[in-house]
C-alpha cells in the first residue's frame, strides 16, 4: 500500500500519518527526516543539500527527488506513507515519472482540508514532545490537551517534556509556510490538483475541522473500502 499525505501545517497530517502507519505496518516517510538522514550520514546528496539548507534556501528538485526515490525503494514490503512531499506541481510531475520508472503505483492520496486561519491557530497552540514529535499535544483542544505534572505541562501520551517551536510562534514564518501550501499555481495545492487530475489513486478529501478520531475514521474507512474493491476485482 502506497499513500501520499497532504494537508497544511497545523492540519494534523503527521498525526493521521502515524495512525495509518500503525494500522497497516507501513513506513512513514517524511521529507524533513530524509534530509536529516542524508546529512547525518554524510552522503554526497546530503552534503549538497546541507549547503542550501544552511543558506535558508529550498533544496533543488535534482537533489530532493533522488533522496525521496531512495527512501521509497528501501521501504518495507507492506508499503509507505509519503508525508511533506511533493510541494509543487513540478515536484509532483517529477515524482510521478520516477515512480513510473520504478514501476510503483500510488494507491491512495489523502488530503486534509482546513481553513488557513484555523490552521494558523492550531500551529500556535501545539506543543512538541521531546520523546516523539508525533504525539499530539495542543493547549486549545481538550481531547489532546497536555497533562500537568509537578506544576508543568507534559506530553499526554508519554509524559515527555514539551516545547514550542520558535517558528510556531512566528506569524510571519507561519504565513510563509502557508503561502507555499495554499498556492494553487506553484505551491503544494498545485501538486494536489495535479494528482486529482492525473493519478488513478483513490483520492480521499477530509474536513480537517474535526477531532483526530473522526478524521482518522474517515480516512481509514475510505482505505478499507478501497482495499475491499481491489480484492473483489482480483478474485471476482
Amino acid at each position: 500500500m502506497r499513500i501520499l499525505a497532504f494537508g497544511p501545517n497545523g492540519s494534523g497530517k503527521g498525526t493521521q500519518g502515524t495512525i495509518i502507519r500503525d494500522r497497516y505496518g507501513l513506513d512513514h516517510i517524511e521529507s524533513g527526516e530524509i534530509f536529516r538522514h542524508h546529512i547525518k550520514a554524510g552522503t554526497e546528496l546530503g552534503m549538497k543539500a546541507k549547503t542550501y539548507i544552511d543558506a535558508g534556501n529550498l533544496v533543488p528538485d535534482e537533489l530532493t527527488i533522488p533522496m525521496v526515490a531512495e527512501a521509497l525503494a528501501k521501504s518495507n514490503e507492506r508499503g509507505w506513507i509519503l508525508d511533506g512531499f511533493p510541494r509543487s506541481k513540478a515536484q509532483a510531475e517529477a515524482l510521478q515519472e520516477t515512480l513510473r520508472e520504478m514501476k510503483i503505483d500510488v494507491d491512495y492520496i489523502f488530503e486534509i482540508e482546513l481553513d488557513r486561519e484555523e490552521a494558523k491557530k492550531r500551529i500556535m497552540g501545539r506543543r512538541i514532545c521531546s520523546i516523539n514529535n508525533n504525539h499530539p499535544n495542543h493547549i486549545a483542544f481538550e481531547t489532546i490537551h497536555p497533562v500537568e505534572k509537578d506544576g508543568e505541562l507534559v506530553c499526554r501520551v508519554c509524559g515527555g517534556s514539551l516545547s514550542m517551536r520558535e517558528d510556531d510562534q512566528d506569524q510571519d514564518a507561519i504565513n510563509q509556510r502557508h503561502d507555499i501550501y495554499y498556492d494553487e499555481d506553484k505551491g503544494t495545492m498545485a501538486a494536489v490538483i495535479y494528482y486529482r487530475e492525473n493519478c488513478d489513486a483513490r483520492n480521499i478529501r477530509v474536513d480537517g475541522d474535526r477531532g483526530i478520531s473522526d478524521i482518522a475514521e474517515n480516512i481509514l474507512s475510505e482505505i478499507e473500502e478501497g482495499e475491499a474493491i481491489k480484492l473483489r476485482l482480483k478474485f471476482g
